[in-house]
């Protein structure tokens, strides 16, 4: 793939935290005596700014109980640091190596900016990235506002860039600004679900993702 800049979403994609996320917003609703749901519906809004996933998970909610459930979703989340253990393995070396190449990378999440702040430092994958963008600071996925952000500051087209991403709603983001995209399946959603985005390849491997990539 001839592309200059390489975009990475977050959770599920360099960082092996899908369940984890799941797992801390089933303990914050259900404390609160929301419905235990199926652990797939909460899988499912992984990728999603926090507001957009808890409406959607609970259509009706008013402001001041989404609030009280994102308190405790933050005080679950927090309680576990996201250290370089949690990063798939071949990740890291998947950024450098791109990086080593010439290659913008930067990160497009769901997540909220002091979220991503502290595990880019505990991750040890800062130093790697030009430029991150969040949820809570832009539009949410499937919106394409971050990817807009991003390209505008390396001043490059869609073109020349590629989203990488586990879920819908980061290849929906891609399709609609018209950025290639590649699925990874080893975070939320599977290939039948990637695939109807149209990505350029959906892989199920770190090593076919670097074929992909050319690295």
């Amino acid at each position: 793939m001839d592309i200059k800049v390489v975009i990475f979403d977050w959770d599920g994609t360099l960082i092996d935290s899908v369940e984890h996320i799941a797992q801390s917003l089933h303990q914050a609703a259900t404390d609160l005596g929301y419905p235990d749901l199926e652990r797939e519906a909460y899988r499912d809004i992984i990728g999603l700014g926090m507001v957009e996933a808890l409406y959607k998970l609970y259509p009706g909610i008013s402001h001041d109980e989404m609030l009280k459930i994102r308190e405790g979703y933050s005080n679950y989340f927090f309680s576990k640091v996201t250290t370089p253990q949690n990063v798939f393995d071949g990740m890291a070396d998947v950024v450098t190596d791109l990086r080593s190449a010439g290659r913008g990378c930067s990160v497009a999440t769901g997540k909220s900016r002091r979220g991503l702040e502290g595990a880019l430092v505990s991750s040890g994958l800062g130093a790697h990235f030009d430029i991150t963008r969040c949820a809570d600071e832009t539009r949410s996925k499937p919106d394409p506002r971050m990817l807009s952000e991003i390209i505008e500051y390396y001043g490059i087209r869609p073109d020349q860039a590629v989203m990488i991403g586990d879920t819908r709603y980061d290849l929906e983001m891609a399709q609609r600004i018209g950025m290639p995209s590649i699925g990874v399946e080893w975070g939320v959603h599977q290939r039948d679900v990637l695939s109807h985005y149209e990505p350029r390849a959906v892989v199920d491997t770190v090593a076919d993702l670097r074929d992909v990539l050319g690295i």
